[in-house]
């Protein structure tokens, strides 16, 4: 299954958003409609939410925002967490472009700002930095010092501050929770389709291509090797991938080996992508990987020899793939 919701949208479509990287930055010049959350995916689920809240900016004529926070609140307040995010800041920036918001406010998370009790949370920041004439949350959305306050309090906290809060229904809720928990069990599994389903657009991610320990051009399948900065981001699970690559604007066909090359000996786990017909000198460059569908597991071949024969069988895979999404 091929999602075919324009791969590259995120790239080609501009919307004017604007973004601020702390909430002291960020100057309201209009009363403002809000939601809070970390939107990581921004897959179908999330999708509804901002529509819900573009459509109130609007129609009430107030100023739709997103609130979110770097780093993960987990990953500062649970040391231990092995939490791995679908979606790097940067990679949340280009989705949220194509969505109509207009403001998105990625305020760094700490202890110091997790101490705000729920009300000092509310006037010191909702109101008095954001401007808040409504807000858009989770029938289950819990804040302040340890997340004491939920929906109730916020809508009392409406009352004395002079803004509107409507909720989001629990079965919205439900979806944003499930879409999420199934994308990254797909991913983790290999079920690339089917997490290219719940997302409505095909997964990625960036990297920069880095040197390797050239092996794959004296088979005749010379790869880019990836490097991922973020450590946080999910890398779907080893095996070989049918993959889009976007360099320089430009889209290449490609497939992706995520493992640790056994029939070499491998001891790292390394992602390489070999682009199909394509012969250029890419070392440093960052280049945009589109997951579209797995072919096979990685395995460990009795020779050189009989891996390059499978290889030459994947690319065959790869290049039908391609040929099929254009009859």
């Amino acid at each position: 299954m091929y999602v075919k919701i324009c791969t590259f949208a995120v790239i080609k479509i501009k919307m004017i958003l604007k973004v601020f990287r702390d909430i002291s930055s960020y100057k309201p010049l209009h009363p403002t409609v809000l939601t809070i959350g970390t939107f990581d995916g921004v897959h179908v689920g999330h999708k509804k939410i901002i529509e819900k809240l573009t459509k109130s900016g609007r129609n009430e004529d107030l100023e739709s925002v997103i609130l979110t926070f770097f780093p993960h609140p987990r990953m500062v307040l649970q040391k231990d967490t092995q939490i791995k995010l679908l979606n790097t800041i940067d990679e949340k920036i280009q989705l949220l472009e194509q969505s109509g918001l207009d403001t998105l406010i990625i305020h760094p998370f700490d202890k110091t700002f997790s101490e705000l009790s729920a009300e000092e949370f509310v006037k010191q920041i909702l109101i008095d930095k954001l401007n808040l004439k409504k807000i858009v949350i989770g029938y289950d959305h819990r804040f302040g010092k340890n997340r004491t306050a939920g929906i109730d309090e916020l809508i009392a906290f409406g009352k004395k501050y002079g803004f509107e809060v409507e909720q989001i229904s629990a079965q919205e809720i439900d979806e944003v929770s499930i879409s999420s928990t199934k994308i990254r069990k797909a991913l983790d599994n290999g079920e690339i389709a089917l997490a290219n389903s719940y997302l409505g657009y095909n997964y990625f991610f960036q990297a920069i291509v880095v040197e390797g320990k050239k092996l794959g051009r004296t088979i005749g399948f010379p790869t880019a090797n990836l490097q991922v900065s973020e450590f946080y981001k999910l890398i779907p699970k080893t095996g070989v991938y049918i993959v889009e690559v976007l360099l320089d604007n430009k889209s290449f066909k490609g497939m992706m080996n995520i493992g640790f090359n056994p029939t070499v000996s491998g001891a790292h786990q390394t992602i390489e992508v070999h682009i199909l017909d394509f012969n250029q000198d890419i070392y440093e460059e960052n280049i945009q990987v589109y997951v579209l569908e797995k072919i096979r597991d990685e395995q460990k071949f009795p020779s050189v020899e009989a891996l390059k024969t499978q290889l030459t069988k994947d690319k065959h895979t790869t290049e039908n793939y391609f040929l099929k999404l254009k009859r």
